[in-house]
């Protein structure tokens, strides 16, 4: 597990195909720029093509303009490397969100593992 600026990221597999980068608590103004560091670092250190970057987001409560901004470049850089954000323990006020804005479609939404 490699810790950058507060945030870790875990490598899972021995092909180095996918990352998890742990979100913050609060996922915004403060915290955007660390967040958005870490995830493109991730999504570099995998193959163009392949490779998948789970935002686990069990412990953040709260995402804000900014945070949900950080999100979505995430996922566009990940598309056009074709590679695949995931977004795993999506509370409900942050699923609202991204239906809200049409965003829901545009990552897959995993439940946190039992």
């Amino acid at each position: 597990m490699r810790r950058s600026e507060g945030l870790s990221v875990s490598t899972i597999d021995t092909r180095g195909h996918e990352r998890i980068l742990v979100a913050p608590r609060e996922l915004g103004v403060a915290t955007r720029t660390d967040f958005r560091r870490s995830a493109l670092k991730a999504l570099a250190e995998m193959p163009e093509g392949a490779g998948r970057l789970i935002i686990d987001l069990t412990a953040t409560r709260t995402v804000d303009s900014a945070g949900l901004s950080s999100l979505i470049l995430v996922q566009r850089r990940a598309a056009a490397r074709r590679q695949v954000v995931r977004l795993r323990a999506v509370h409900e006020e942050l699923r609202f969100l991204l239906v809200l804005t049409k965003l829901d479609d545009l990552f897959e939404i995993e439940e946190h593992p039992v």
